[in-house]
């Protein structure tokens, strides 16, 4: 009986160590912020928008602030690499519309963040968009 219980107690504490998890966007203190109280810029583009999704297996998904979190055992869809997917989406969607953005002096403005989760039993899963307007600066 008590080497049945030890056996139980190891496989479930290696289990809950060998799982997955992200948690969601890093805050940094040393943010850029973007001023825009000159006349140097012009808005190309408005609600460009970027999404990515990761899914799991015996896990749970939540939202607390800006962050987007996952605790699970078994990732079975996306790379869990959330923010960086939706950012890259979101660049990707604006060159299809408006270009290459090679060269230019583009910043995001006004950017939001929403997320979305399902857990469903076994199942659960998380979707961040990330949407912008992007100003070009110009040469004066």
């Amino acid at each position: 009986m008590k080497n049945s219980l030890l056996l139980c107690v190891l496989v479930l504490s290696a289990a809950l160590l060998a799982g997955c998890a992200q948690s969601g966007m890093f805050m940094s203190a040393n943010l850029t912020n973007t001023e825009l109280g000159e006349a140097n810029y012009r808005i190309v583009a408005t609600n460009v928008t970027g999404t990515s999704s990761a899914a799991y297996l015996l896990g749970v998904s939540y939202s607390y602030g800006g962050t987007t979190s996952a605790l699970a055992f078994v990732r079975v869809q996306g790379t869990g690499l959330l923010y960086q997917e939706a950012l890259a989406n979101l660049w990707k969607n604006y060159e299809e519309k408006h270009g290459s953005v090679e060269g230019k002096k583009l910043s995001l403005v006004n950017v939001r963040y929403d997320s979305d989760h399902i857990n469903v039993f076994l199942y659960t899963s998380a979707t961040v968009s990330i949407r912008a307007d992007v100003v070009e600066f110009l040469d004066k």
